[in-house]
């Protein structure tokens, strides 16, 4: 069977998504970065792949998948020994409305294209880390009540990881890139600390895949 390719970049949240839940769930895959800071996101090869000129896209059972969340929940139902996303509907639920609170609400924002513009447009009167500053701490101020409402155990829902651990764990590592303060979010921290002791979140941070 020939091995699924991740088109992935180091440092991309969407990108460190998909990283954590193929190690998650045990799959095996080629990563071939797109490098970002060179454009090449926007390049005629990865453009011809991919016409979003985005990252990450995953070729893998003859199809060529984008979006991390759609992935996600393709790799789930279609690989579903290690499950992401409960089958009870109201856990279901819980688990994706922090995700879509992370991937949806916080990290468009957070984009770098969309940071930059805000910059740019401000007349530089903000500065990048400004704009992280002034955003990201009212999106985990949510995520932190999200996750607390009737937790129970050490990830964002119970005692494995899912979908939700997926998305919040790279937007931590966003956040403490740009010195955003944790410390007022204690339930983050705690899910953060769990999910760093298991091999398929280390395997999956920037640092251990590093840079192009």
């Amino acid at each position: 069977m020939t091995k699924p390719i991740l088109y992935d970049y180091w440092k991309s949240s969407a990108s460190y998504r998909i990283r954590i839940a193929m190690n998650l769930k045990g799959i095996e895959y080629e990563s071939r970065q797109v490098d970002l800071t060179k454009g090449e996101q926007t390049g005629a090869e990865n453009m011809a792949r991919n016409p979003q000129g985005l990252v990450p896209q995953l070729m893998i059972d003859g199809l060529s998948l984008t979006q991390s969340l759609p992935i996600i929940e393709y790799l789930d139902q279609t690989r579903p020994e290690v499950p992401l996303i409960p089958e009870d509907p109201r856990e279901r639920h819980k688990v994706r409305a922090i995700a879509a609170a992370v991937s949806m609400e916080m990290a468009p924002v957070m984009n770098l294209r969309v940071a930059k513009k805000a910059v740019a447009w401000s007349g530089d009167a903000k500065g990048m880390k400004d704009w992280m500053h002034e955003w990201m701490p009212m999106g985990l101020a949510a995520v932190e009540e999200l996750i607390s409402a009737g937790r129970d155990g050490g990830f964002c829902h119970r005692d494995t990881p899912t979908l939700a651990d997926c998305c919040l764990i790279p937007q931590l590592y966003n956040a403490r890139r740009w010195e955003v303060d944790l410390e007022p979010y204690p339930i983050i921290r705690a899910v953060e600390e769990h999910c760093g002791e298991l091999n398929a979140f280390q395997q999956a941070h920037p640092e251990a895949v590093g840079a192009p």
